[in-house]
């Protein structure tokens, strides 16, 4: 019996080529959509604290960046489920795909209004392109830790961020969902009382 062939060094091009198209392909959409390549206070920040600030998503991360990377851990679950046979590569190429499509639809006027009337993102006028190009980023990661670690601990971790999240920011990743699907008066409330 001889012993198997020896894999290429080059087996995960075409997965990472394609991943890089998606992403600049994303941000050439979204500039086409008017979006402001960087924030217009003319920084580039590593991290912007404050969600109810013009800077909050401009700039590489911020509290939402959580929710980002929870992204990650339930696409890698959803492809890791869904389609068994297909490489880790392929795998990140299709969450990127999600994750690229809904950076596309949150900075359509439809979802930016949608935030201002059903959330506390009253001001929220969208995500500048450096900032939804980290997000995607911040989905990879998430996607990668989810690879890496147990399944037990990515559940800790997703919980750890979300109550984080909720209880400085009065808000996280379910909530944003149930507020954008679902709005109550009662969240929305709380949420305004930070």
């Amino acid at each position: 019996m001889s012993p198997p062939a020896p894999s290429s060094p080059y087996r995960h091009w075409p997965a990472t080529i394609t991943l890089l198209v998606l992403v600049i392909a994303t941000a050439v959409i979204l500039l086409a959509m008017g979006r402001v390549p960087i924030c217009t206070c003319g920084e580039v920040k590593l991290w912007t604290g404050d969600v109810i600030s013009s800077d909050n998503s401009q700039h590489l991360s911020d509290w939402y960046t959580p929710s980002h990377i929870i992204h990650g851990f339930l696409f890698y679950w959803l492809f890791h489920v869904a389609t068994p046979g297909l490489s880790t590569g392929w795998r990140a190429v299709g969450a990127t795909v999600l994750e690229a499509a809904w950076e596309i639809l949150e900075n359509s006027p439809i979802i930016i209004d949608r935030y201002r009337e059903a959330t506390i993102a009253v001001g929220y006028t969208g995500d500048s392109v450096i900032n939804s190009v980290a997000d995607i980023g911040w989905m990879l990661v998430g996607f990668w830790l989810a690879l890496r670690l147990p399944v037990a601990v990515t559940v800790v971790l997703a919980l750890a961020m979300e109550i984080i999240a909720a209880i400085v920011i009065r808000d996280n990743l379910t909530l944003n969902v149930l507020m954008l699907l679902w709005p109550l008066e009662t969240v929305r409330d709380w949420q305004q009382a930070l």
